[in-house]
């Protein structure tokens, strides 16, 4: 009892010195002027034999870790208790000595053999604990034992024991890379492993220890795409991680073929034309060796298992899914990240913060992803700065001719933020849309003019310096902006901003001859209290106006000389003597004098605003190293797609338990005969290799290089291989009867193969039966009878010469009458006939209602080569798909200026398809139109033939929504499939109107102000004659011409296709050979784009 008085004596004492005061529960941790009876219940109670009150006691131990309290003198109380027979009391016993093993590591050496103990002992939980305290003491000469003790380990029944050894190998690894080797071995057999607990833990030791061994994972590679989707989430980082530079040394860049093609087209661009034989010859061989793009089915099972994750609530998993995607994906699948990306956009600001740092890199590269998502990206009030500047980073690099309106309008009402910080990265920002989009490059400037009237110095400094850079551009149009600029200085105190005003009075001196001595005069006479960087621009401009204007300025120059001669700054002293020396001619100056002028006013190139992110990529999206823009300590660097495909045998298993052998000898037996499922049988073997049904909206098609289905080594196709035989066979069934039928034909088929005109009634009997087929089956009977041709053509080569036969048939020109039935009735409701569509009996394009109707037969000759009308010739034609890219296939496309039929709210687009190779192109048609949102797209109707050397015409329609950003879609044939964009100028964007002069001066007026942009414009020597102005102008735009009572003035007048805006254009000609253009247009964007492809038209 003699110990009571005495522990409140400590505890009274430390009260009335002021401090904290603490209860009796020694569980609080209170702090004490002596330990030496500190925790003594604690002790008492471990000490204890009942089991009960060596649990509470526990309890209370790892309660106080929990709350950062230190119990390391508990230590030797607490690992007595190891060999305890309670479970409860043992778990606990465990989890405190893993806390403090490394710090008493001698003690914990004397309970060794306890912990050897523990990792027999039949408890799960007991011999994982005891595994993980036993690594946790960091003492050298343990090592062998630790080494037996994982091995064992990796051994066991129970997973989580296994995961614990995984856990275990980083450890050992740390305190002796000696045991390399070994620890290898272990990984090697848990990386084998099929349970996803241990799947994750082991990735993160291959990790630590031997990254470089990318054999392991070969063989593993297809059960870890498998298994991804159920590994706990920190499991699924590491994997996906590991797996995105796997795929980097073991597969080839799905983006290759853009590259080659650019490349190819570029040679094909310079040529002669003496050389076009050669230049043929080239190309053909130059085709053979580029080969298509076709995706290897691993690297296809690696997208699809990790697309899902991508709706994973943990932030980490959905951004390495995202950096996966980014480094690994076709560009085409690239989008799909954008969404999951901005769903992370409502987490934490923490989160946020590295997201936007990775959504900064990709916007820079991959702008058209995050397009649709603008909005989220706009700025709250509550956003912490560094957001806020993210976000505006992110607007910034989306900045496009369509959206720079929204966007410059937003970032008005940032300008008005009390976050200083913010509002000078706003005016950067605006600086940078200024720079990179030239058409509103003097909107920005001005808007940044009337900030330096702002009240705000920090807004003021910010925007001089924006504008200094933006001025560098054009200076002599801007010679108001500087005399502006220079009544400033004498209210503005920021040195930076000081310092770029007179950096430009002196850059441009010559704009500004009066007001650049009076700016030096008063500089002169704040010198001595300028800031250094203020003083190096006034001997700056000092000598520049010595050299250009020295009545005026050599006496002033010779002052601010002698004053910077005795400054305090030796920079400045060393610039005052070197420039006296450079500018004043004296006997001592050297031949360097003479080149002063040309020293000081050379020509300076304007600098580029770009993003600070823009050469983060080369680091891995999400890594540390990203977001620090810095190497750090462990960074693995990404490495570059191999120039060719390694084996891909080394991730074939021999008999893998997770597929069932049954099926695969199947598969194996059916290699020959290719088997499509529906979205396969559209487009066949192409540039993306993996289909599955529910795949959605990813790129079609599983299938290796032979064109049969390669995706039978993936077991989550078992079911759809199996629904895919019964189908098979009863194809197979089909195409045997078929050759049995035309042999007994025999001599007389082949007569009829060689003239071309097989009977017609046996024609329409087969046609009538394909019909039937296609009715109930809609879209999946075009894949069965692609599968059946593919069928019958492989057929052949086992000795049945029907398939041969098969296909001359197809080949031949179709006659009138066998064109008729090749459109079944169910099809009508996709046939669109292009506007201007030639009769096939006569080329006469009908003018009259009568005639069209006359002309219109359900033949499908806008599928089959076709004339090409004069309309196609006449307007301006553009490349879609050059020969050299398209394989032999070119494409080119106009806007007709015609209604759509289908929908007036699509513009029409006339599409040429010319077929410049030797063999038949089969199944023309457009495939997963991929627009922005808003946008439609009207496909044309599929070409079934075009034979080679024929062109064929066709109409598409597409919704623009006023916008002249690029429509997306895929080009696909029989066998290929090519990424093209139909991108219009602004003037195709609209659709004449016709109307009254009352009526024109009537809407002119209800569209002023912001509505209205006026231009003065120099008139070319061919732009003289009102025929000439009009035609210029109407090719320039779609529009009508209005009446107009005055000679001297042209009006026009049309409508945006999508939303009907009104656009009204009035060009009045002045003396000599100068013209005014106004525009008027609630669309200030098409407005500000026609105006300049109006005066290039006039102008040329």
């Amino acid at each position: 009892m003699a110990a009571s008085p005495a522990y409140g004596e400590e505890k009274g004492g430390s009260s009335s010195l002021g401090e904290p005061e603490y209860g009796h529960d020694p569980a609080s941790g209170g702090i004490f002027s002596s330990d030496y009876k500190r925790h003594d219940d604690l002790k008492e109670m471990l000490d204890s034999n009942k089991d009960s009150l060596k649990l509470e006691a526990m309890k209370r131990i790892v309660a106080m870790i929990a709350r950062g309290k230190n119990a390391s003198d508990l230590f030797p109380a607490v690992v007595k208790n190891v060999a305890c027979k309670n479970i409860e009391v043992k778990k606990l016993v465990y989890v405190y000595l893993v806390r403090y093993a490394e710090e008493q590591q001698d003690l914990a050496l004397l309970s060794i053999s306890t912990f050897q103990r523990g990792l027999k002992d039949p408890n799960q939980l007991i011999r994982a604990s005891a595994l993980r305290v036993l690594s946790s003491i960091r003492v050298p000469i343990i090592v062998p034992i630790m080494m037996l003790a994982i091995k064992e380990a990796a051994s066991d029944m129970s997973p989580y024991v296994r995961k614990t050894a995984a856990h275990a190998i980083p450890k050992l690894y740390s305190l002796d890379s000696d045991q390399k080797d070994q620890l290898i071995e272990v990984i090697e057999k848990l990386l084998a492993d099929k349970t996803t607990l241990v799947a994750g833990s082991v990735v993160m030791a291959f990790e630590e220890v031997c990254p470089e061994r990318i054999d392991l994972i070969h063989k593993n590679y297809r059960k870890l795409c498998n298994l991804l989707i159920d590994v706990e989430e920190w499991g699924q980082v590491v994997i996906i991680n590991m797996l995105t530079r796997y795929a980097r040394t073991q597969f080839l860049s799905p983006n290759q073929n853009e590259s080659l093609l650019e490349e190819n087209t570029e040679k094909a661009f310079y040529g002669s034309e003496e050389e076009d034989g050669k230049d043929a010859k080239a190309e053909a061989a130059m085709l053979a060796k580029c080969k298509p793009y076709v995706m290897d089915p691993d690297h296809r099972l690696l997208l699809r298992n990790t697309k899902p994750l991508l709706q994973s609530r943990n932030a980490a998993v959905v951004m390495a899914v995202a950096q996966l995607y980014f480094h690994l994906a076709p560009k085409a699948e690239v989008g799909v990240i954008a969404k999951a990306l901005v769903r992370l956009l409502r987490s934490h600001s923490e989160v946020q913060y590295v997201v936007l740092q990775n959504v900064a890199t990709m916007s820079i590269k991959r702008r058209g992803m995050f397009e649709p998502y603008l909005k989220s990206f706009y700025i709250r009030s509550t956003d912490p700065t560094q957001i806020k500047i993210l976000k505006l980073e992110v607007l910034t690099n989306l900045a496009n001719e369509t959206n720079i309106s929204t966007i410059l309008r937003e970032f008005q009402t940032y300008i008005r933020s009390m976050d200083k910080d913010f509002v000078a990265a706003t005016i950067q920002a605006i600086g940078r849309c200024a720079t990179n989009i030239g058409k509103v490059r003097d909107t920005c400037l001005n808007g940044l003019v009337q900030l330096l009237s702002n009240r705000d110095e920090l807004v003021v400094a910010e925007s001089v310096v924006v504008i200094k850079k933006l001025l560098q551009m054009q200076p002599a149009q801007h010679s108001e902006i500087i005399k502006h600029m220079a009544k400033l200085t004498d209210n503005i105190q920021v040195p930076m901003a000081r310092a770029s005003i007179l950096w430009l009075i002196g850059e441009y001196c010559e704009h500004v001859p009066k007001i650049a001595p009076d700016v030096l005069r008063k500089m002169a006479k704040s010198f001595t209290n300028e800031e250094d960087i203020v003083k190096l621009q006034v001997i700056n401009l000092a000598a520049k106006l010595y050299l250009t204007n020295s009545k005026q300025s050599k006496l002033l120059t010779q002052y601010v000389l002698n004053l910077a001669k005795y400054d305090q700054n030796y920079d400045i002293r060393d610039r005052a003597r070197f420039i006296r020396q450079l500018i004043v001619p004296t006997e001592k100056s050297g031949a360097l004098n003479k080149y002063a002028k040309k020293l000081f006013l050379a020509q300076k190139p304007a600098p580029i605003l770009e993003s600070s992110f823009k050469d983060r990529d080369h680091f891995q999206l999400g890594s540390l190293s990203h977001l620090l823009n810095a190497k750090a300590v462990g960074y693995q660097e990404l490495p570059d797609w191999p120039d060719e495909a390694p084996d891909p045998s080394v991730r074939n298993v021999e008999v893998p338990e997770w597929t069932k052998c049954t099926s695969r000898e199947k598969r194996k037996e059916k290699v020959e005969k290719p088997f499509y499922s529906d979205s396969e049988g559209e487009s066949g073997p192409t540039e993306s290799a993996d289909s599955e049904p529910e795949s959605g909206s990813e790129e079609n098609g599983s299938s290796s290089s032979s064109g049969s289905s390669s995706s039978g080594t993936e077991e989550d196709e078992e079911e759809e291989e199996d629904s895919g035989e019964q189908s098979e066979d009863k194809e197979e069934e089909e195409v045997e009867k078929r050759p049995k039928r035309k042999d007994k034909e025999g001599s007389h088929k082949a007569v009829l193969g060689s003239a071309g005109s097989p009977s017609e009634e046996e024609e329409e009997e087969e046609r009538e039966k394909k019909a039937k087929k296609k009715a109930p089956q809609g879209r999946k009977g075009r894949a069965e009878t692609s599968s059946e041709e593919a069928s019958t053509s492989e057929s052949s080569s086992s000795g049945s010469d029907s398939g041969s036969e098969a296909e001359a048939k197809q080949r031949k020109p179709p006659s009138s009458k066998a064109s008729s039935k090749e459109i079944s009735l169910l099809d009508l409701d996709d046939f669109t006939p292009p506007p201007v569509q030639p009769i096939p009996s006569s080329s006469i394009i009908s003018t009259s209602l009568v005639t069209d109707l006359e002309g219109l037969t359900l033949t499908d000759s806008s599928l089959t080569p076709t004339l090409l009308s004069p309309a196609f010739s006449a307007v301006k034609t553009y490349e879609l798909l050059h020969r050299m890219a398209g394989e032999g296939l070119a494409v080119e496309y106009c806007f007709s200026r015609r209604p759509f039929p289908g929908d007036p709210h699509m513009v029409a687009v006339q599409i040429q398809i010319s077929n410049n190779t030797d063999t038949e192109v089969k199944n023309l048609r457009v495939n997963e139109p991929k627009p922005l949102s808003g946008m439609r797209i009207q496909e044309f109707p599929e070409i079934e033939h075009l034979a080679p050397g024929d062109t064929a015409s066709v109409v598409m329609g597409i919704d623009f929504c006023d916008s002249t950003q690029a429509a997306n879609f895929q080009l696909c044939t029989h066998t290929r499939q090519f990424y093209v964009s139909i991108q219009p100028p602004v003037g195709e964007l609209m659709a004449p109107v016709f109307m009254s002069e009352n009526e024109f001066k009537k809407e002119q007026g209800k569209l002023m102000g912001m509505s209205e942009i006026t231009e003065k414009l120099m008139l070319s020597e061919k732009c003289q004659s009102d025929h000439t102005i009009v035609q210029q102008l109407t090719s320039a735009a779609n529009v009508g011409r209005v009446p107009c009572g005055a000679s001297n003035e042209y009006r026009f007048a049309a409508k945006t296709v999508t939303s009907g805006s009104l656009v009204l254009i009035t060009l009045e000609r002045r003396e000599g050979s100068t013209a005014q253009l106004t525009i008027n247009s609630e669309k200030m964007v098409i407005g500000t784009m026609l105006v300049k492809d109006i005066i290039q038209a006039l102008a040329q």
